[in-house]
């Protein structure tokens, strides 16, 4: 099919030749026109001259005028505005979606971790686990239960530790406890008689009066250990812990400074307490 645009460039071009030819002829028959008298020509016949000749330069100038450029087609541009929102409502659907999920996600967790949180001992069970399942349990009293450090100070008064009588409830619940101490005279026995008893010691844990043990001497509290012959002894003289310690199987030598490992079977802490964890 023809462009439009060629077929009238075509015609113009045919145009404008046979304008050039006519106005050859034109100018030809105008110079012989001049050529011969002017007075010999009729007024009218000079005026149609004239009239034909501005026609001839009014269709040349107007076929020579360029054509109108095509008008463009306006573009068809997509709604910005209804777009945009539409994005943004996606976009904010999108993330408050992502931190319901991420809100949702960290709650599961926070699920989990508390369903697989080890759960913390009691003390009751600490104890047993120090103690490695021992039965038998002899502990010397000074320095250890009481207040006090010296036989001379029992003359006076006994007074047993507050921190230490949960863990040693706690041993007489499943231990059998003997507690032994070296005294001067029979009033000390009655001072620690009666700082144990109004502790409770005696009402609350499964210990009986029979199982306080006084000697006068040392060797008399190594002799208790010996015939006893418990799982565990608790003392804070390291001569007794060092001279029991081919004899029993396992020793809690309280000090409080941290002396050097006898044996592989003693072991060390400032205080029965802190042994077990309890400060």
């Amino acid at each position: 099919m023809a462009d439009p645009s060629s077929s009238l460039s075509s015609s113009n071009d045919e145009l404008i030749q046979l304008i050039k030819r006519l106005g050859t002829y034109l100018a030809l028959k105008m110079s012989n026109l001049f050529s011969t008298s002017l007075q010999k020509l009729d007024p009218r016949s000079v005026g149609a001259i004239a009239g034909f000749s501005v026609a001839i330069v009014f269709t040349y100038r107007l076929m020579r005028s360029p054509a109108a450029p095509p008008r463009r087609q306006p573009k068809c541009q997509a709604p910005t505005t209804s777009s945009s929102a539409i994005s943004t409502q996606s976009n904010a659907t999108l993330i408050r979606s992502g931190v319901c999920s991420s809100s949702e996600d960290l709650r599961a967790q926070h699920v989990v971790d508390e369903s697989f949180q080890p759960v913390k001992p009691t003390l009751g069970q600490i104890v047993r686990q120090k103690l490695s399942e021992g039965r038998k349990v002899t502990c010397r009293l000074l320095g250890v239960i009481l207040e006090e450090s010296s036989p001379e100070e029992l003359q006076k008064q006994a007074t047993v530790k507050s921190s230490v009588l949960d863990v040693l409830l706690e041993i007489t619940k499943f231990c059998d406890l003997y507690l032994m101490e070296r005294v001067i005279d029979d009033e000390s026995e009655k001072n620690v008689i009666l700082a144990l008893e109004n502790a409770g010691i005696f009402t609350s844990g499964g210990l009986v009066k029979d199982k306080v043990l006084f000697c006068s001497t040392e060797n008399g509290r190594t002799s208790f250990v010996r015939q006893l012959e418990p799982d565990w002894h608790i003392d804070s003289n390291p001569e007794i812990v060092s001279q029991l310690a081919r004899f029993i199987k396992y020793q809690l030598h309280v000090s409080p400074v941290r002396p050097e490992r006898t044996a592989a079977n003693v072991f060390s802490s400032r205080s029965l307490e802190h042994f077990f964890g309890c400060v």
